[in-house]
């Protein structure tokens, strides 16, 4: 099977280029598939790609080389397909409009596969008859304008199926949208197990992965660790993440230094891999007030580590197996917080038990298991087209399918560590 990713910035550093890029990889082992990148700022991709994946891209945005069209007129001229009400409709254009009708009015995929809801949109009204259409959602419903929403409403009838990261999504999208012959399924994000074995001994430190913005509450987490500092001095929070120079990011250093935790806590900026931190952290935490998955929470517990998080919406809770693999918290609650994060690092059993349960529970979202079920799917899809004439399955809850057998492996979990 042919599968074709469009993606915004395949070169970039984020959640859904980490995401796509993974499955990617995996479906690879088994599939022909090519990740086209609407545009392109640098030469080489922040996260490693299989050999196998072919990888293009349609506007070349790298300052100082031969093939920069930043400065073309169309590109200066704004999009009229990509929705205005998109968050990333700035960076799109009457080039971008162009040059993505020609990429998908002469695609041979068997699967076309749009990762955010501006390229879905594309996909809807230009992709030519043919090739499956999959419309993947990294951020939540409700995380939408209203506007996009409205307008989403009008083009997803159009795809063959949409894809969300949890189940609870996936079931928001059933109740607010009427997609009659779009399959709504989730499939969570994949993240491949540590390449490396973790060290014999862990570091005394917790350590926060993600961009760093408001919604990550990074200020929570930093009050909340100054309590933890009080008690527990030989520790020291380490943040992770891109943005440490902007606004945001000063304002969380200024916070560090008027609390008087420069010893103790750290803006580490963006690395990656990030796996080597994760290896070496003794606890992960998350003060986000809304996750629609909680790619960095799978990470840490791929390699180990026990998350203490907040319970917002919407992935944490179908991560976390509270009190077994994880601590979930009130959203917003510094106590709570503190006391959770206290409670791990001064019982080292509690913490090494809860990290192995992790790290077992977390196997559910190796890469090869999740791409097996997605191709599986866009197969079973492409059957059912194919014996109709049309395409027109009724949407169906995602808890029957193969992904409940996925997420058993939660359940296991809580009766072995129980």
């Amino acid at each position: 099977m042919h599968i074709s990713f469009l993606i915004h910035n395949a070169f970039g550093f984020g959640g859904t280029i980490r995401t796509t890029i993974n499955l990617a990889n995996a479906l690879a082992e088994q599939h022909d598939v090519e990740i086209v990148s609407v545009h392109r700022h640098r030469d080489s991709p922040v996260f490693p790609v299989h050999p196998q994946v072919g990888l293009r891209h349609l506007v070349d945005l790298r300052k100082g080389t031969p093939g920069y069209e930043g400065d073309l007129p169309e590109y200066r001229s704004p999009a009229a397909v990509f929705p205005k009400s998109e968050t990333q409709y700035p960076h799109y254009s009457a080039l971008t409009d162009q040059r993505i009708a020609h990429h998908l009015s002469t695609l041979t995929s068997d699967v076309i596969v749009g990762t955010r809801p501006g390229l879905n949109a594309h996909i809807c009204l230009q992709a030519k008859q043919g090739p499956l259409r999959v419309g993947q959602e990294h951020l939540t419903f409700h995380n939408h304008p209203r506007p996009l929403r409205r307008a989403l409403r009008r083009l997803y009838p159009r795809l063959d199926m949409l894809t969300t990261t949890t189940l609870a999504d996936a079931d928001t999208y059933r109740k607010h949208m009427t997609l009659p012959g779009v399959r709504i399924e989730a499939f969570p994000n994949p993240v491949p197990a540590p390449l490396s074995a973790p060290p014999g001994s862990r570091d005394k430190a917790v350590v926060a992965a993600g961009r760093l913005v408001p919604t990550k509450r990074y200020d929570l987490l930093i009050r909340a660790f100054d309590r933890v500092r009080a008690d527990r001095p030989d520790w020291v929070l380490r943040i992770f993440g891109p943005g440490i120079g902007g606004g945001h990011g000063a304002q969380l250093q200024r916070l560090i230094e008027e609390l008087g935790l420069e010893k103790h806590a750290s803006l580490m900026g963006a690395v990656s891999p990030l796996e080597t931190e994760w290896l070496k952290a003794g606890l992960a935490a998350s003060a986000s007030d809304h996750e629609s998955f909680g790619m960095t929470i799978v990470e840490a517990m791929r390699c180990g580590v026990p998350v203490v998080s907040t319970d917002c919406p919407l992935g944490p809770r179908e991560i976390i197996s509270d009190g077994i693999d994880g601590r979930l918290v009130p959203m917003g609650d510094e106590e709570a917080l503190a006391q959770n994060l206290l409670e791990l690092i001064n019982s080292d059993e509690l913490r090494q038990r809860m990290a192995e349960a992790a790290r077992i529970s977390s196997a559910r979202y190796e890469p090869a298991l999740i791409a097996a079920r997605f191709a599986d799917t866009c197969a079973q899809l492409t059957r059912q087209r194919g014996t109709n004439g049309a395409l027109k399955t009724v949407a169906r809850r995602t808890r029957g399918s193969v992904i409940g057998a996925a997420y058993g492996v939660k359940d296991a979990v809580k009766r072995r560590f129980n």
